[in-house]
């Protein structure tokens, strides 16, 4: 029997992505599942594999049909065994995730960190579509970013590589953050660090109507600074301003290590589109090495949640090939 999906698991604090995917990328179906982290996360492998299986039985696809999964994790992973090191959010710790579901599933599963996923998915039918080189940046609670260079995702030797949002951006000052160091590029370009930002220009008395929201709403969010900007608010602007261009710097900085002709902003933050893009592209010209300003370009990411899915379905084939 001619084996013609690939399933895709995005394994999220929250909920798990899935997706039976088809040979040339197109989603068959998604769907999720809440991820259930009671006990450091011991049911989400028999989660996973009760929903996939269900998926399957619905739509009368056999395992044999399976090429394989490909498993995204919150965290660092040892990559060659399939060992989550450590995944915050869920409590696992040296987790033999790949272990786990092969032996409950029985088709060939491969661990990659989630953002990482994430850029192989814009690489393969997003907006970094066709490049070999590129950096891709997830703007969401956190900063997470996924670096690929000749076509295969960076790794690293303790599963730390692309781990960008904890580059350095404010040596000794800025926010602490929450790998026990000031001034990642994570506490300020992330909807957490827009946030923060927010509350504290309120806090320090500036004149913003970012406190109106705040009264009005008893919360602020990345998106309402972007709104109160598009309104003319100046503290917004500058939190903006300031935020694109310790983006940029990073990037910059980054794109002379790897020489990429693309870089891919995603995340909830980069919903803003060109309110985002269009000073990040500015700072990055600003900071970057001048020949790869003349052949690198910024774009914001196309696949949205399915980027993760994709990336995974993408990066069995990408193994089963090797």
């Amino acid at each position: 029997m001619k084996k013609k999906y690939y399933i895709g698991c995005d394994i999220g604090g929250t909920s798990v992505k899935l997706a039976i995917i088809k040979e040339d990328g197109v989603i068959f179906d998604k769907w999720e599942i809440p991820t259930n982290s009671m006990n450091n996360g011991e049911s989400i492998p028999k989660d996973i594999s009760n929903s996939i299986k269900e998926k399957m039985k619905n739509h009368a696809i056999s395992i044999e049909e399976i090429n394989g999964i490909g498993a995204g994790a919150p965290g660092y992973v040892d990559v060659p065994n399939g060992i989550v090191i450590e995944a915050v959010n869920i409590g696992w710790k040296d987790y033999h995730l790949k272990k786990e579901l092969e032996e409950l599933l029985h088709v060939p599963v491969f661990v990659l960190n989630d953002a990482n996923l994430a850029a192989l998915g814009e690489n393969w039918l997003g907006a970094g579509q066709g490049s070999d080189n590129l950096i891709a940046v997830t703007l969401g609670t956190g900063v997470g970013g996924g670096i690929v260079v000749n076509g295969e995702v960076i790794n690293g030797s303790n599963g730390t590589g692309g781990e960008i949002g904890h580059i350095i951006v404010t040596p000794n000052e800025g926010y602490l953050c929450n790998c026990g160091r000031k001034g990642c590029i994570e506490t300020y370009a992330s909807a957490t660090g827009f946030v923060k930002q927010g509350l504290e220009a309120i806090e320090n008395g500036l004149e913003t109507t970012l406190s109106e929201t705040l009264q009005l709403s008893g919360k602020l969010t990345s998106k309402d600074i972007f709104e109160h900007a598009k309104n003319g608010d100046n503290v917004s602007k500058q939190i903006i301003e300031k935020n694109a261009d310790l983006l940029g710097l990073m990037l910059a900085n980054l794109a002379v290590t790897t020489d990429p002709d693309k870089i891919i902003i995603g995340g909830g933050v980069a919903k803003a589109g060109n309110q985002l893009l269009t000073p990040l592209k500015a700072a990055f010209s600003k900071f970057v090495l001048g020949k790869i300003n003349e052949t690198c370009e910024i774009f914001i990411a196309q696949l949205g949640n399915d980027a993760g899915v994709v990336g995974g379905a993408y990066y069995v084939k990408q193994q089963l090939q090797k």
